[in-house]
């Protein structure tokens, strides 16, 4: 049985396992490019002593599959993975995982950095980060809308 393209999981992962499910035994992949995102311990101009990301099941889950499906429409790739956590993270924690496995690198580097730009964007998570200020949620940055239209898609959030 093949793995699920996307998983959202409040557990850690481990890289190098998830890679090895991605490839399996597909003498095709010549490349293989990830992304890991971590929890910084600043934001802002602030200490952030946690983060604390919430998603909507299932409308996560698709909107992440659909920018997968995108991802294999632009790019000459084999297969993808994202991962993302929620719940409470502390400061070094890995967030989230974009794997991407092509026959060649400039696929695979293209993909990963597509997924990324997209995923930060559009994916629909929510991250409440507790400073010494207080609670506070994360907005959308224009320089992420920026990123994403490069591609040629419009972020309705800057």
């Amino acid at each position: 049985m093949s793995q699920p393209r996307v998983v959202i999981q409040t557990q850690d992962f481990e890289l190098q396992a998830e890679i090895a499910a991605l490839r399996g035994q597909d003498a095709r992949v010549g490349a293989v490019c990830s992304f890991i995102g971590t929890v910084r311990d600043r934001n802002d101009g602030s200490a952030v002593a946690s983060m604390e990301l919430e998603h909507y099941p299932g409308m996560t889950e698709k909107a992440i599959e659909a920018m997968i499906d995108e991802a294999h429409r632009r790019f000459d790739i084999l297969g993808a993975r994202v991962i993302h956590r929620v719940g409470l993270l502390q400061p070094t924690d890995q967030i989230m995982m974009v794997a991407v496995i092509s026959a060649h690198r400039g696929e695979s580097f293209q993909a990963c950095e597509f997924l990324m730009d997209y995923l930060k964007t559009q994916a629909p998570f929510w991250k409440k980060e507790d400073t010494p200020e207080g609670a506070r949620w994360v907005d959308a940055r224009v320089a992420d809308d920026a990123a994403l239209a490069r591609w040629g898609i419009d972020a309705p959030n800057a």
